[in-house]
């Protein structure tokens, strides 16, 4: 991780209070209006809303771990009394090993006040603390838009690299109406449930590119609904007035999933219906039959567009969406980061001295002496023999004299012995 920016002497970056909530609600209008599209603009609305309404209940899920406890997971810049920015974070899978900036928004400087720190040191800062903050995170993404060049320029200097680019879409009633018409073509459409997570996790898998997969880093409990967060999802379906329905194409003869949706539906009709859809890079033909299913589903709700996500590997479904029509509305850029925490020596390397080096490589115990045998090491000794002359390798060869052993060695005999020697034979 690179090193962190020098912070501003007044400049605090807290977790966020109640008291907060006015002024958040000012700075996040004030970069709604500013920067974020139509799409982003209803998310971050939802989110504010969310935390205004449960904030008492959000700070106490907050206090011990539960699934719930990183719903309040947002931090502010407070700079002589004044908010300067806020940043919204959350995890974005089960294993909390990837994590998502849901929004960052930098308060303008106030003109004549020399002493205040800049936007970019602001947004730079707030970024850099939730890096070295939330150690269990090992990836973080965001999404920003394409036309955004300041939070682009602040991410891309925190070390976000661009992952993937998507498209929202737009599909008008009249559209979804002529869709409807026609009878879909999925005779093994199953409803979603727990027992089904394995199915849609190697569909999800499949359908993405491997550096997408790595970053994003979902398992199966990441398509389980557990108990406390489908009661918060009722809960916050009764309160906003809106509905989930779900389903996944099955192929029997492969036992896999090749497809899935997944539809929030408004009851009230302030707000566009929003789908999700994940369809197997092999059967592409089923975009036509899941968005004729979706839209003979959005027909029985108040009349509004239906809001799809396209990333720029999934070509076949751009395609599909231009040719029925459907609207551009926002483009945006997701970027990623990875992080590496290091961990703190226990004893600083810089103070270590030299005898303390040396009494940490001494043995644990006393040696002790071991025996030690001349001959046995003299007899580990390699031996070498020489070859034998041609004429001696065989003893009972033709060419063999008469005093050689059975053995091939040669007797000794008067003969062999020098003239002057005066020794006995033995």
């Amino acid at each position: 991780m690179s090193s962190t920016l020098p912070e501003t002497s007044n400049l605090v970056i807290r977790q966020c209070q109640r008291r907060d909530l006015e002024q958040l609600e000012r700075l996040m209008a004030t970069d709604r209006d500013a920067h974020q599209t139509p799409a982003v603009q209803s998310d971050a609305t939802r989110r504010f809303q969310q935390m205004r309404r449960w904030y008492g209940l959000m700070k106490g899920l907050s206090l011990f771990p539960n699934p719930l406890q990183h719903l309040l997971s947002t931090y502010v810049a407070e700079q002589d009394g004044q908010l300067r920015g806020v940043i919204q974070v959350s995890p974005f899978n089960q294993t909390r090993s990837t994590w998502r900036v849901d929004q960052i928004a930098v308060a303008a400087p106030t003109p004549g006040d020399v002493g205040q720190s800049s936007p970019s040191s602001v947004g730079t800062q707030l970024l850099r603390y939730c890096l070295q903050t939330i150690w269990e995170a090992r990836t973080w993404l965001i999404e920003v838009n394409v036309n955004d060049n300041d939070i682009i320029g602040l991410c891309r200097q925190s070390g976000f690299q661009p992952l993937a680019q998507m498209t929202y879409w737009a599909i008008a009633p009249h559209l979804l109406q002529t869709l409807a018409e026609r009878e879909p073509d999925l005779p093994n459409l199953l409803p979603v449930g727990n027992v089904d997570a394995s199915l849609l996790y190697q569909l999800d898998t499949v359908s993405m590119p491997p550096h997408v997969r790595q970053v994003f880093d979902r398992h199966i409990s990441d398509f389980k609904t557990g108990v406390l967060h489908s009661a918060s999802q009722g809960v916050n379906r009764w309160l906003n007035q809106t509905e989930t329905l779900s389903g996944y194409v099955f192929e029997p003869q492969r036992k896999a999933a090749i497809g899935y949706f997944k539809l929030r539906l408004c009851n009230s009709g302030t707000q566009p219906h929003e789908a999700q859809i994940t369809v197997h890079p092999a059967y592409t033909w089923l975009y036509p039959e899941l968005f004729c299913q979706m839209a003979k589903v959005v027909r029985a709700y108040p009349e509004q567009s239906l809001r799809v996500i396209s990333s720029d590997y999934q070509p076949e479904r751009e395609d599909y969406l231009g040719q029925i029509g459907a609207e551009q509305t926002d483009h945006t850029l997701m970027l990623s980061r990875s992080v590496w925490h290091k961990l703190r020596e226990a004893k600083p390397l810089e103070g270590l001295q030299l005898p303390e080096v040396l009494q940490s490589l001494q043995p644990v115990r006393k040696p002790i002496p071991s025996r030690f045998s001349l001959i046995e090491s003299i007899r580990q000794l390699p031996q070498v023999q020489s070859n034998p002359p041609a004429d001696l390798a065989h003893p009972n060869g033709p060419t063999a004299s008469p005093h050689e052993s059975s053995s091939g060695a040669v007797k000794p005999t008067p003969s062999n012995r020098s003239p002057d020697s005066n020794c006995p034979q033995g």
